[in-house]
Parts: C-alpha cells; structure tokens; sequence
C-alpha cells in the first residue's frame, strides 16, 4: 500500500541522508535559520520515543495494530498494481524499494534466502507482476523476518528512502513532531517524488495555500493546508481513497494543537480505535 510514484531504481538510490534529490528536484530542502530554531525548540520524531510512536501510528493504518515489529513478516499482493507489498514499511515489488531492500540484505548478508530472487526482484520492478516469485517467494519471505540482518535492513531502507528525509525536511519547514509525523506518513504512501501526486508536490501544493513556519508562517495553518492537499492526492486512487488517517487520526491531533505529539494520544483509522497512554 506503500511506495507511490517510484518510477526507477535510481531515483530511490539517490535518496540522500540529507535532503533526497527528488525532494530538491521539487524546490525543497532550503532550510532557513528561522526553522532551525522552531525545530530545536522541541523534541523531534527522531527521537527514540517519538519514532516509536510514529511507528505505531503508521503500524495502525496500514496493519489494523500497533504492533508494527510484528509486521518483518508480512507480504501479500493487495491489488493496487504494484506487486508484493512486504514488511514493516510496505515494500513494494513493482517500485523498486523491495529490490533496494534485497539488495541491501544481500550486501550485509551474502547468501541469504531471498538473495536468489534478485534477477526475479529486477524483472517485475515497474509492473504487477509474480514472475519468478510466487508461492516460493512469499515463504521465503516469511523465513527470511526472523532474522535480526533482514530486519535491520528493513528498518535501514525505512530510513534512508523515508523517514530521515521526511524529517530532516519538516524541520528544515520548521515543523514540530506531529507535522514531521504528517510528511512521514505522506512520503511513505506517495513517494518522494516531485510529481503532482507525489510528498514533493502535496508540499507545493500546501505552500500555495500557506508558508510554512520557516517562511514566517502559522504552525497550524500550514499542516491544515498540507493534510487538505493530501486528501486531495489520495482520493484520485481507490486503494487510498479512505482519508481516515488523515481525518480521524492527524487532524484530531491538529485539532488538539498537540504539535508535539505527546501523549496520550487517542485516534481511529477506518472506524477502529486507537490509544498511546505514554
């Protein structure tokens, strides 16, 4: 369900520790000293206990739980046309990110289980398509999540491709927790591309309706104006088309004016409830 708009291997390779290309390639990532100071003022989703609660949020979108370690393990092809989706972040086999993912276990750990399905992983990227994967695949999948390598490669690839840049961007924008939380949750269902329906152009798309704090901008008129842009963006396709986890979930903690996303936090996504007491 992850993972929109990847268009080739390299544009995810090239997603740097700093501010990715794609996101540059859309105008972004000039921080201004102003956000620096907005951004130091509290803490950051980077923190340890701030990235676990994001996790959680995202974990209860896309898995109906909270328990996102639980989700190494998972794979399914859920009709969207983009393959497999897999792991804790929803790599996907037709953009690319599963590919990267691979690789990257393969790198640590040569001669893995899932390292044979490379020239397969190579195939398939860009399409829907099972070709050399399959039944075999899912299985190996499956065997592949208990290892402690092929996990830290999974929680690597969620960093490097998603949630690093989105965070170093929202601070760059001078955001606090909850609007660094809003761009992970974007670049992780839309991609980091630069396309209309991609995080680099919700983001121009909400800079048109407001500036950001950085720019001297309001806090809250800001995300309203980026979460709205959203909706817009995930309304065009059926498998995201339940704003839920906007309406129900980011905007009860907007509304709150909770910026720092501290708990208790208590939200539903497609109708279910959801609680964070610490």
């Amino acid at each position: 369900m992850y993972a929109q708009h990847r268009t080739a291997r390299l544009a995810l390779a090239v997603a740097l520790t700093v501010i990715p290309v794609s996101l540059a390639a859309a105008g972004v990532g000039n921080a201004a000293t102003s956000a620096g100071v907005v951004a130091k003022a509290s803490i950051g989703l980077d923190d340890a206990h701030k990235k676990e609660i994001a996790m959680e949020l995202v974990s209860s979108a896309e898995n109906s739980s909270l328990d996102w370690k639980a989700q190494y393990k998972y794979i399914e092809d859920i009709g969207d046309g983009r393959g497999y989706t897999a792991g804790i972040i929803g790599f996907c086999s037709g953009t690319g990110d599963m590919l990267d993912l691979v690789q990257h276990y393969t790198d640590l750990k040569s001669g893995n289980v899932l390292a044979k399905y490379l020239p397969a992983l190579k195939k398939v990227n860009g399409s829907a398509s099972h070709s050399g994967l399959g039944t075999a695949f899912t299985k190996d999948w499956a065997t592949a999540a208990k290892d402690t390598v092929f996990q830290q490669a999974q929680n690597d690839e969620r960093d490097r491709v998603y949630f690093d840049p989105a965070v170093k961007q929202a601070k760059a924008d001078g955001l606090r927790a909850l609007g660094q939380f809003a761009y992970y949750d974007a670049i992780v269902m839309h991609g980091p591309g630069a396309d209309s329906d991609s995080f680099g152009g919700i983001r121009s798309a909400a800079m048109k309706k407001a500036k950001t704090p950085a720019q001297g901008g309001d806090e809250a008129t800001y995300l309203k104006a980026f979460l709205d842009a959203r909706k817009v963006v995930m309304k065009k396709e059926e498998a995201h088309s339940d704003t839920s986890r906007v309406d129900t979930e980011q905007l009860v903690f907007l509304n709150a004016k909770n910026f720092d996303l501290n708990p208790p936090l208590k939200w539903k996504v497609y109708g279910d409830p959801y609680s964070i007491n610490s």
